[in-house]
């Protein structure tokens, strides 16, 4: 029985797949994304301000997520709600010093939090996101079209004045709610800079505890650059981001509520449902959690490229990297992978998204179960092979001369297939 369910597998996501190594880019395998919207914190203060956001807006989402960006990119910040330059008083003494000073830096850290909350709400993108979801016209009604194309779901099953009326609709719905707007995320990046080359020199001699708050904003970064490894006695820029990850809520009261009271189709307007859409509040984001992370782009290995280009680099390396490290630290955020063979056992995945070796990915067999849901049965566990991790890091080609194209696991032989899908549990 196993034998057959393994060559059943085998044989729905054949002509999804390419098993040649050679080829540059594998046919897409249909499995339901995560979707990611991303913004960043717009400081025009900074040296560089308009490369990194330029970067950051013409960077593709991740492919293993859908793209569910809309019109807004930028979040504004007031200057009230930058690090404050304050000086040392050499009168007073330094412990009492730093930890007022500390509890400051806290608490701006606080009311930045608090002022981009702020603005996303106030800003309505979770109902942005909902619209979108559902192919919200300037007309006001909504369709299931994009639903159904990244669930794979029949457009005719998912029309909605069957769903409301069929258990099988209904069962649609849940799956498509849970599946994939259940699974909407909001990721906005503060970025940071500074040239090494510049603050090398000021570091060198100069770094203590008082150093990282005397409002040499370029210092400080550097000091706590140092602390988690960076080198910044050499030539080249750090890109640092600290990243706030958001959820988008959906669950069933809200799924109730949007179908019984905002549903609605350009065929047939009703103004009412169209109204009640236009001023609810009952979408709303989740703040899962923040986390950040380091871009050190050494000049002289990049050497044809100009400072700009760079910190282009270097602001796409550091919002990957966080992202990464999103997903290593919330389960939540954790995407499923499919796997590109099964001999070797590899995927497409590596130091883009985080790998490391002794990394563990379980694997998964999706199915749909008699109500028509998805359901994802655990087959085996797998590891990342340390001597064979993938760099596809953003313009990773240019430094490295690895011809590598993938990264390959252990595991049981025999036992996995193209198409299965893989997920971190580490």
């Amino acid at each position: 029985m196993k034998t057959k369910r393994s060559l059943l597998l085998f044989l729905i996501f054949l002509p999804y797949c390419i098993f040649s190594f050679s080829q540059e880019k594998p046919i897409d395998i249909k499995y339901k994304r995560s979707s990611l919207y991303t913004l960043m914190v717009n400081n025009d203060t900074i040296e560089y301000s308009s490369v990194i956001q330029k970067s950051f807006k013409e960077t593709p989402i991740p492919e293993k997520f859908n793209d569910h960006i809309i019109n807004i990119r930028t979040v504004p910040i007031t200057d009230t709600l930058q690090i404050s330059k304050t000086q040392s008083d050499p009168n007073k003494k330094k412990k009492g010093f730093i930890s007022k000073l500390s509890g400051q830096k806290k608490e701006l850290k606080a009311k930045k939090l608090t002022a981009i909350t702020n603005y996303l709400n106030n800003q309505s993108i979770a109902k942005a996101m909902v619209a979108k979801w559902f192919n919200r016209s300037e007309k006001g009604g909504f369709n299931m079209n994009l639903i159904s194309e990244r669930g794979a779901y029949n457009a005719s099953d998912l029309d909605i004045k069957i769903a409301k009326n069929t258990e099988r609709g209904q069962a649609l719905l849940a799956d498509a709610g849970e599946e994939l707007i259940n699974n909407t995320f909001v990721v906005v990046n503060d970025f940071k800079y500074t040239n090494k080359e510049e603050v090398g020199t000021k570091v060198k001699g100069l770094l203590s505890t008082v150093a990282t708050y005397t409002g040499n904003s370029d210092l400080a970064l550097a000091t706590e650059a140092t602390s988690v490894g960076v080198d910044i006695m050499a030539k080249g820029y750090i890109i640092k981001t600290t990243a706030y990850l958001y959820k988008l809520v959906w669950n069933d009261e809200i799924a109730a509520i949007f179908y019984n009271d905002f549903w609605t189709e350009d065929s047939s307007i009703d103004l009412e449902k169209k109204k009640a859409f236009d001023e609810t509040d009952i979408f709303k984001l989740e703040l899962i959690g923040t986390e950040t992370s380091w871009a050190d782009i050494q000049s002289t290995i990049l050497t044809k490229k100009s400072n700009e280009d760079l910190i282009s680099v270097a602001t796409v390396r550091a919002a990957d990297n966080v992202i990464a490290k999103l997903q290593r630290k919330y389960e939540v955020f954790r995407t499923k992978s499919p796997l590109l063979s099964g001999d070797p056992i590899a995927a497409k995945i590596g130091q883009k998204e985080g790998i490391e070796k002794g990394d563990k990915y379980e694997v998964l067999e999706q199915v749909i179960n008699k109500n028509g849901l998805t359901e994802y049965k655990r087959l085996g566990i797998i590891k990342v092979d340390k001597n064979h991790i993938w760099d596809n890091r953003h313009l990773a080609e240019e430094e490295t001369s690895s011809t590598i194209e993938y990264t390959t696991f252990t595991g049981a032989k025999n036992k996995y297939y193209a198409g299965m899908l893989i997920r971190q549990i580490n």
